[in-house]
């Protein structure tokens, strides 16, 4: 089943975060999104979810010397990644910390950004709850996440597609659909929002697709789960690696205000 066309081996997960990051379609909705918040000079800015600080000196920038950015992470490894690329930043802080109950007080800040982290979480309602405690009157998160169940990828047996899309969206993402959710969970958790933004990058090379989709590690998850079998992940790869590939997922970029 293994193909020498895609990565086998699981990257790091700062690596991968950079990996996304830089590409055309990291760069693009991110811009998107830090365009969408609107952060002014003197702002105190939040992301929530930082990872390893990818996104922290831009808000900075944003923030200008008179604001502050607070990054918070679960993750002990993320945070001291992102305090390290930070060091030179006096406007930057980051802090352990989990999007469920943040150590933050009520209304201080005027921005936040989540940029693919409710996915993973276990209560994205309760998550949203908290930003919007967080947030003063009249201030904005800006979200991003997928919604896997648009998954698509071509294959002549458009059953092995189905299969593959249902694992990734039942088995393989906490919150798969996430993405089509926000709009109403924002809502119920006290927000208004103003704008729902579809992103959908189309994916022309198996390889660059496989670099932020990881098809043959998600495949040979499948067929433990028993979504496939042997050879269906045999032909499923064999194509992906030897025709014509497409492959799409979309993206929404919400905005919510508190």
């Amino acid at each position: 089943m293994t193909s020498t066309a895609f990565e086998s081996a699981t990257p790091d997960p700062i690596v991968y975060l950079d990996r996304v990051a830089a590409t055309g379609l990291g760069r693009s909705y991110k811009a998107r999104m830090l365009a969408e918040l609107g952060i002014r000079p003197g702002h105190r800015v939040l992301d929530l979810g930082c990872g390893p600080g990818t996104d922290l000196a831009s808000l900075a920038q944003a923030a200008t010397a008179t604001g502050t950015v607070i990054g918070v992470d679960h993750d002990r490894a993320m945070a001291t990644a992102a305090r390290e690329r930070t060091a030179d930043q006096r406007t930057v802080s980051v802090l352990l910390g989990d999007l469920h109950q943040l150590p933050l007080p009520d209304r201080t800040a005027d921005r936040a950004r989540t940029d693919r982290v409710l996915q993973h979480v276990a209560d994205p309602a309760g998550a949203l709850r908290e930003a919007h405690r967080v947030l003063r009157p009249g201030g904005r998160l800006v979200m991003s996440e997928p919604d896997w169940e648009t998954l698509a990828v071509d294959h002549p047996d458009s059953g092995l597609s189905r299969a593959y899309t249902q694992y990734v969206t039942d088995r393989a993402v906490r919150n798969a659909r996430i993405g089509r959710q926000l709009p109403r969970l924002a809502t119920e958790a006290g927000f208004t929002v103003p704008e729902v933004i579809p992103v959908t990058p189309v994916f022309r090379d198996a390889r660059a697709a496989d670099r932020i989709l990881g098809l043959e590690r998600t495949t040979r998850r499948a067929v433990t789960a028993g979504h496939l079998t042997e050879e269906a992940a045999r032909r499923w790869l064999d194509h992906l690696s030897t025709g014509p590939f497409l492959a799409a997922v979309t993206l929404y970029v919400v905005v919510a205000e508190s």
